[in-house]
């Protein structure tokens, strides 16, 4: 059964850094899109950033210039890397994975993992 698994969340000061992994099980094919999603309490999840399997990035104007994204096709992970957390950041994020097969288009999410900045 295919999962995403997702790691390195957790409680940072503001400025600080943090990175999250996501590891895809029992699955060997490469997903057309990877990426991350993030919800805060009270709020609609929303896109953070995410990579095709070409190299493409789509990131959200929040995190332009503080999180990178970047994936390993062979081991068919994705990573978050953020740097200059603010309080804002704060919310539970999510691994995605999107794969079109013909007209066919199936997406997959994991977990999520909790970010916390403080003050």
């Amino acid at each position: 059964q295919l999962q995403l698994v997702e790691s390195g969340g957790g409680l940072v000061q503001a400025g600080g850094s943090l990175r999250l992994s996501c590891a895809v099980l029992g699955f060997a094919t490469n997903f057309d899109v990877m990426g991350w999603y993030r919800q805060a309490p009270g709020k609609e999840r929303e896109s953070v950033a995410n990579m095709t399997r070409f190299g493409d990035i789509n990131d959200a104007d929040f995190v332009k210039g503080r999180f990178i994204i970047s994936r390993d096709n062979v081991k068919n992970t994705v990573s978050l890397q953020m740097n200059h957390l603010k309080p804002e950041d704060t919310a539970v994020y999510y691994c995605y994975a999107q794969l079109r097969v013909g007209l066919q288009l199936s997406e997959y999410w994991g977990q999520g993992t909790q970010v916390t900045v403080s003050n």
